[in-house]
């Protein structure tokens, strides 16, 4: 998602729409990752449109894949890695994927589901007892960022955490109350450099408050950071240990990391403000540091929003979901556990065309619009974006790494790939 992801239903699909890439695609299945530029005469308007935008300065650059049936059959980036120095991007460049993370981490959350050693309506306090001294907002006092709170009526679930009902919110794309509260208890937000763990996170969570009821409403939320201790506690090992053998490796998504290895550093894309058409400057932000996979401490494992990766290998994450749980002759999931991961988990459902299930936005079967019924689809922070429809197997992924850039060429990616094809 990018900076423009509020904790209203309204604004956030608007990011979807902006954000999303239902391309014609389906994740190389049966295709090792390549660097090789794949080129198909089908999307040639595609590629004139993508380059016309890097041209005009609407975006420093774009990396795409598509992906049919299991066969990687477009695979293109356009424009700069860095438009300032005129860098091109490369086809092997990583990309910040940000909320892109949250499916990762709900698939190793439904792992230890299936193994038993986790349930979906356990008690969040059952693995982190601190949590369940979390009242809900009641006041709150600007002038000293001090609150009060209300106990809560209900109890917080591991669903309430993958499924942004949990209460939790986020503070630099929340609330300006919620903001102030996290600033206060030095709650990890977004991304940091600092030596900060996943369970002192947790432990400085539990001292601000809810922004509504567990189970009331959807949120966006920090739900997937803490989910992540909930995983460690459940498994015995470190989140990072345990995603690596258990899904990254598998996928043969070997370019994906929280921070990478210094062999993969260059291949980083940087993040660009726009100041004017076809100006751009390194994004910089009060709050956080954009450096966060190749410097700092390295100890925060950001379930919602740490890992970086590149189109292909998400493209194989997204295979594993149409393959119904399996990966070239692997299975991660049972077929059954992939239709609870699809199901609609809304508690009290919005009026919307998609619902929130375990792992993805799903788009509503009576619905119109561009994806059809069934398709499954997210975004990044830094503006990246995929989706994977299960009716004609096609996954689409898109990824560029501007802030707050308010730009067309997503949609426009989904209409020519997806619509038009």
């Amino acid at each position: 998602m990018r900076r423009d992801r509020t904790l209203r239903f309204q604004s956030f699909h608007a990011i979807i729409l902006c954000c999303w890439i239902l391309s014609s695609c389906s994740t190389p299945n049966e295709t090792d990752a390549s660097s090789t530029e794949v080129i198909s005469s089908e999307f040639s308007l595609l590629d004139s449109m993508l380059t016309k935008a890097t041209e005009l300065g609407e975006i420093p650059g774009a990396a795409i894949c598509i992906v049919r049936e299991g066969e990687l059959i477009h695979h293109r980036s356009f424009g700069w890695s860095n438009p300032i120095t005129e860098i091109p991007l490369q086809h092997d460049a990583i990309f910040r994927i940000c909320s892109q993370t949250k499916s990762i981490t709900s698939t190793a959350a439904m792992i230890l589901w299936e193994r038993g050693l986790i349930g979906l309506d356990d008690p969040v306090s059952k693995y982190l007892p601190d949590m369940d001294s979390v009242g809900v907002l009641d006041e709150f006092f600007e002038a000293d960022t001090s609150f009060t709170t209300v106990p809560v009526n209900s109890v917080m679930t591991i669903r309430h955490l993958m499924t942004h009902q949990s209460g939790l919110s986020y503070g630099e794309i929340g609330s300006a109350e919620m903001k102030l509260i996290y600033e206060k208890y030095g709650v990890v937000d977004l991304f940091t450099t600092d030596s900060v763990t996943t369970q002192e996170n947790c432990q400085r969570i539990s001292k601000t408050a809810l922004i509504h009821q567990p189970g009331e409403k959807w949120n966006y939320s920090l739900g997937l950071d803490v989910l992540v201790r909930v995983i460690e506690i459940a498994s015995g090992e470190p989140f990072d240990v345990f995603l690596r053998r258990e899904i990254l490796d598998p996928l043969e998504m070997h370019h994906t990391h929280f921070y990478l290895p210094d062999s993969l550093e260059e291949r980083l894309v940087p993040v660009f403000d726009r100041i004017d058409l076809g100006k751009w400057e390194l994004h910089k932000h009060p709050l956080y540091s954009t450096d966060y996979p190749v410097n700092g401490e390295k100890a925060y494992f950001s379930g919602g929003a740490g890992l970086s990766s590149t189109p292909l290998d998400y493209s194989n994450f997204l295979q594993m979901y149409l393959n119904r749980g399996e990966f070239k002759g692997v299975r991660l999931l049972q077929e059954s556990t992939i239709d609870t991961i699809m199901a609609n988990h809304e508690m009290n459902p919005r009026e919307a065309d998609w619902y929130q299930g375990l792992a993805f936005g799903v788009q509503k079967a009576e619905s119109e619009g561009i994806f059809p019924g069934g398709t499954f689809f997210w975004g990044g922070y830094f503006n990246t974006s995929y989706a994977a429809d299960p009716q004609s197997k096609t996954i689409g992924i898109i990824m560029k790494q501007t802030y707050g850039v308010n730009e067309s060429t997503t949609q426009k990616f989904n209409e020519s790939v997806f619509v038009n094809r």
